[in-house]
């Protein structure tokens, strides 16, 4: 049975519907079967006419689960959009940017031909990258759930007001502050509006919360990262009548009057991501971000085994004896001098 190959475009921009076709025709040609959604393949109709590639329709002609891996063309956003998609079953996404950073994508525009090509020979690894799991309380009642793969943000629901919070961690206030807002941030979204916010890069690999305050008037106001089972927390305080508003992903959005709370814990589901290239993050980041690594030399080489780095006659054992028999603090001759009433050395 031929694999399926779920396509998904920013049918909003012309180049990603361009790509979608190249994908789809290029799989065809492979012997893999392109799926796209229905949505997606009437824009592209829309504006190209009759795909070059027969296409099966997700929820139609295929299920999602019988799908191998998912294909997108767009940037950051787009990714987040089709992780809503897949989250909860086994279909990995493998990004091709043709956005701005694109840090979630693996190759970019250029590169699609190679990734269709890693696609077919399966040329790819999978893994999981952490989400977690938003709540909101209002007088003890919990009136919304979602997730996020990047961050939760609070933030103030009217630019001319500062929103007063108390944060916490693990049922135990930090500290209350005026402030733009908060972002609740996983590993992944360190590099993405945490990252705005002032908070710190953590590498993917690394099992952590983050949280980020926005524009605070606090001397103590700094990002913290915490333990991945802890929970933490966000108080919109009723000293004032400011409200919040909650944002995950940039995508889904609950209004959060005075009085509401919003807590996030590490979530038991993640997203799974593809990734063709064995690239360290380190080189991702100063790859996307542009930094500058000049003057670099790297590591030293690392000595030959049996190689001695000092003299034998220098080294002392615990009991104050040298390698060579001596006393540890007997010196050779040549070493032993006279400092002169000039400060120079008298042989």
């Amino acid at each position: 049975m031929s694999r399926r190959i779920l396509v998904l475009a920013h049918t909003g921009r012309r180049a990603a519907m361009t790509a979608a076709q190249e994908a789809c025709t290029q799989l065809h040609s492979s012997g893999l079967v392109p799926v796209m959604r229905r949505s997606d393949l009437e824009d592209i109709q829309a504006e190209y006419g009759v795909l070059t590639a027969p296409t099966e329709i997700l929820d139609e002609d295929v299920a999602l689960d019988d799908v191998d891996l998912g294909m997108v063309l767009g940037g950051d956003g787009t990714i987040l959009r089709a992780a809503e998609l897949v989250r909860g079953t086994s279909v990995p996404l493998l990004g091709v940017n043709l956005g701005h950073v694109g840090f979630l994508a693996e190759s970019e525009r250029a590169d699609l031909a190679q990734t269709v090509h890693w696609v077919v020979e399966r040329a790819y690894t999978v893994e999981e990258r952490m989400t977690i799991d938003v709540k909101v309380w209002l007088g003890g009642e919990l009136v919304a759930r979602t997730w996020a793969l990047n961050e939760a943000a609070v933030e103030k629901a009217d630019r001319q007001r500062m929103l007063e919070v108390v944060i916490e961690v693990d049922a135990r206030p930090i500290s209350s502050f005026g402030c733009d807002g908060v972002v609740l941030a996983t590993p992944t979204g360190s590099t993405a509006y945490a990252f705005s916010a002032g908070g710190p890069v953590v590498w993917p690999e690394v099992e952590a919360l983050l949280l980020a305050p926005i524009s605070a008037h606090a001397l103590f106001a700094k990002p913290l990262v915490v333990s991945p089972a802890s929970v933490l927390a966000v108080e919109i305080l009723t000293r004032t009548d400011a409200a919040g508003v909650l944002w995950c992903d940039g995508r889904r959005s609950v209004d959060l009057p005075p009085g509401s709370r919003v807590e996030v814990t590490r979530s038991k589901t993640p997203v799974r991501l593809a990734r063709t290239h064995l690239t360290p993050f380190s080189e991702r980041l100063v790859r996307k971000f542009q930094l500058p690594t000049h003057g670099w030399r790297g590591p030293a080489p690392v000595p030959a085994v049996g190689t001695q780095l000092s003299p034998a006659a220098d080294q002392a054992d615990p009991r104050g004896n040298r390698a060579d028999g001596g006393a540890a603090n007997a010196r050779p001759a040549a070493r032993d001098a006279a400092v002169s009433d000039s400060g120079g050395i008298v042989e």
